[in-house]
């Protein structure tokens, strides 16, 4: 398919290109940047008038539940919702079941992903064997199978000794290790933030030096081990404080956020909502103006959805008891639209963390309309105004704490290897 791309707003950080600019996309590449370009022959046009149209956007940190768990999300719907949500191309964390350990497994959601995905899928290994936190998973295994990354997510590994020599093989095999930063000694039996919310709800909380405790620790062997290392999901003052200073010092430390982390805090759980249980989980109005802080001063590379599709009996139950984790892939962008509203950072901040980062994090060739390069491209509609509806959503599970409210921006249209994914309407 060949598109010409007209009159819409093109942001490009990799290129430093911000202004009214048209694209021609030919077979499935990008050719030409510039004004006043002419359609390929047979080529579709788009107007993209009033609209940004940036690198595809890149999520990092997603759970598609395949293989396993098909009855929460599978690559199929998954990748659908992605789509929706503007995403060219998503990460899918290992806690499959069984757990993505292993060649067989990454080498099925590859193939699962090329056949049946609407959008590019990588697949993340898991550090230890079964996420255990035992013994190493074999990682040459599964770069070799097309893993990008390995982590345990969902749950941190616990022992330092093992966690430094997964930092010292992934370095000597050059792939990235993304930490669950999360302490369970001090988590114990909590359940959501520890603070006045959870007194006044009477649940047990938990400390955010959980957080910040393990996010010490994993910095500083990072630091011993001089490998590079991604904490996921932060959530803390305290966390982004270490972090700031590890990569003031050097320390080849990344890290990512979620909306929900920059927009919601533990009040939302008021009512006992499950919605708005999650892990790391909501915090404070302090914890949330510091992430938008770490977002605007570079703290925070990337802006990632932590998507975590959970089935209705799984969140209609007694809090103590419903599972952690929301969707986001559909509502992300609108989300991360309000950060530029806010004067957090420019549109071109934004693309820098939602696509741009993320591959350079992951070493994918992805995030760039260079001419030359794969056609992932996402034309945003900065004005579209649209409710979360658990009827429209494209995900099989519903778990949003935004279903009934109102967003401004979406896609228009999400664009994988030169042929349209998704258009909306």
């Amino acid at each position: 398919m060949n598109l010409l791309i007209k009159g819409g707003r093109v942001i490009d950080p990799s290129q430093n290109i911000d202004g009214q600019l048209d694209i021609v996309v030919e077979n499935g590449q990008v050719k030409e940047i510039g004004k006043g370009l002419a359609a390929p022959a047979g080529a579709e046009v788009i107007d993209a008038a009033g609209c940004y149209v940036t690198p595809g956007l890149i999520d990092m940190h997603v759970h598609l539940r395949d293989p396993g768990l098909e009855y929460k999300e599978d690559i199929v719907s998954g990748t659908r919702a992605a789509a929706a949500g503007g995403f060219t191309s998503v990460a899918c964390m290992p806690n499959t079941k069984p757990v993505n350990d292993n060649k067989a497994i990454t080498t099925y959601i590859a193939a699962k992903a090329k056949a049946d995905g609407l959008v590019n899928v990588f697949p993340i290994g898991a550090i230890t064997q079964g996420s255990k936190g035992e013994s190493l998973a074999e990682m040459g295994e599964l770069k070799e199978a097309g893993c990008v990354a390995v982590s345990d997510d969902g749950r941190p590994v616990a022992n330092a000794e093992l966690m430094r020599r997964a930092l010292e093989y992934a370095k000597g095999m050059g792939i990235l290790v993304i930490a669950h930063a999360e302490d369970l000694q001090l988590v114990g039996e909590g359940v959501m933030n520890e603070g006045l919310t959870s007194t006044e709800l009477g649940l047990k909380g938990i400390p955010r030096v959980a957080e910040d405790a393990a996010t010490a620790r994993d910095v500083y062997l990072a630091e011993y081990t001089n490998a590079p290392l991604h904490i996921a999901h932060v959530s803390t003052r305290g966390s982004l404080r270490i972090i700031r200073n590890a990569k003031a010092r050097g320390v080849r430390v990344t890290c990512e956020t979620a909306p929900h982390y920059f927009t919601l805090t533990d009040d939302a759980i008021a009512g006992y909502n499950t919605n708005a249980k999650m892990n790391p989980p909501l915090r404070t109005a302090d914890d949330v103006a510091a992430v938008k802080e770490a977002l605007q001063d570079g703290t925070v590379d990337a802006i990632a959805t932590d998507h975590a599709p959970h089935h209705l009996d799984e969140k209609d139950v007694e809090f103590n008891v419903a599972l952690n984790g929301i969707i986001g892939l559909e509502t992300s962008l609108p989300l991360s639209l309000k950060l530029v509203d806010e004067k957090v950072f420019t549109l071109n901040g934004l693309i820098e963390k939602m696509s741009l980062n993320p591959a350079k994090i992951l070493g994918i060739e992805r995030g760039t309309l260079k001419p030359g390069t794969v056609a992932d491209i996402t034309v945003i509609d900065p004005a579209a105004e649209w409710s979360v509806e658990a009827g429209t959503l494209a995900s099989k599970s519903k778990n949003s704490p935004w279903l009934g409210e109102k967003m401004k921006g979406c896609a228009r249209y999400t664009i994988v290897g030169g042929k349209i994914a998704y258009k909306r309407g």
